[in-house]
């Protein structure tokens, strides 16, 4: 969307966000009810790997697999349709939400790794031809909010140095912010990766990554008074969504635990984590929770390393362009591309 940079910090900051809050009523239904939807995890991974690579924003990376989400819904599409589906819709995405020297060129992106795993190449005329089909399909409507355009103005008052951190004052305020917004990110990619979120409303998940990232944290209170002012959320609201993300955490973390365990192979990334998992019960069970105020210790020490916070979250990153692999149980020849497109291919509804 064409908004300025840190939007959430000027003077039109409530009107903007009222405008996607109202906005959001207006979202198309996701019916859940594509052919290919088991799929649907590696293709939102492939939009994710092409993003990083170009260091878009996430707001075009949501916005990218939200505009496949609903055009899956819409058409059958086959498997080698969806390559190019997925990558126009990236394209579109980035158009909308970037700057124009920021959008990634035809040459570069055929000249990825995984674009040449999948023996997939790309044409100027079939992107157009596709982009187009898209924009009509959409008619022409790309004002679509996602969670990714309200997280930044949730997080501006995500953490206040009147919060407890396991019942401590916080003296480390900027650190605890920067790691609620590393969490909150985090959260924002785990919703990424399941059509189950399509169900909430957008702003609703962003209030769920931010309130999953204070339990993840332990602050106190979980969902304060001024995010439930902000954000027109009570913490009942939150629940059903918070729930998700947090048992996807878990997942996680367990992943990262199993990691620690296997011996390291030259050149493997160790996970690490800041311990035991809680599991998503106990979290859930406190979100009232209000520790005795204690004076004597800071809630975050001095040489507190941000691994103790978040090293399980590398278990999230999406793997390197040139390793793309695919998330599902299909065989891996379903994905291969053996054609050049040089038109746009044919949908039915």
């Amino acid at each position: 969307m064409e908004l300025e940079d840190h939007w959430w910090k000027g003077q039109l900051a409530a009107d903007i966000y009222q405008a996607l809050r109202y906005k959001e009523l207006k979202l198309p239904t996701f019916k859940g009810q594509s052919p290919q939807l088991n799929l649907r995890r590696y293709f939102a991974d492939l939009i994710a790997i092409v993003s990083n690579h170009f260091r878009l924003c996430p707001a075009a990376r949501h916005l990218a697999v939200y505009l496949l989400d609903l055009f899956m819904d819409r058409y059958d599409v086959t498997v080698q349709q969806l390559h190019m589906v997925s990558l126009s819709c990236l394209l579109l995405a980035s158009k909308f939400e970037e700057r124009e020297d920021r959008v990634p060129k035809l040459e570069t992106l055929n000249s990825l790794g995984c674009m040449s795993s999948m023996n997939l190449v790309l044409t100027k005329q079939a992107l157009l031809h596709m982009e187009l089909f898209l924009l009509e399909s959409f008619q022409w409507n790309l004002y679509l909010p996602t969670a990714a355009h309200f997280i930044d103005y949730y997080l501006s008052i995500a953490v206040h140095e009147g919060d407890l951190h396991d019942g401590w004052p916080m003296t480390c305020l900027e650190k605890t912010k920067l790691y609620m917004a590393k969490y909150a990110d985090y959260f924002l990619e785990v919703s990424l990766q399941d059509h189950v979120f399509l169900c909430f409303a957008p702003s609703l998940v962003a209030a769920a990554c931010v309130s999953a990232s204070r339990l993840i944290l332990h602050l106190s209170p979980t969902w304060p008074p001024r995010l439930q002012c902000l954000t027109s959320y009570t913490w009942d609201n939150l629940v059903p969504c918070a729930e998700k993300l947090l048992i996807a955490h878990d997942s996680d973390v367990k992943e990262a635990n199993k990691q620690k365990c296997q011996p390291q192979q030259p050149g493997q990334s160790v996970y690490r984590s800041s311990g035991q998992a809680a599991t998503v019960a106990q979290y859930l069970h406190r979100p009232g929770m209000q520790y005795p105020q204690r004076a004597t210790q800071p809630a975050v020490a001095p040489n507190h390393r941000a691994a103790s916070y978040l090293g399980h979250t590398n278990s999230l990153h999406a793997p390197n362009a040139a390793s793309l692999e695919p998330k599902s149980n299909i065989p891996n020849g379903a994905y291969q591309v053996g054609m050049h497109y040089a038109c746009a291919p044919c949908f039915e509804r």
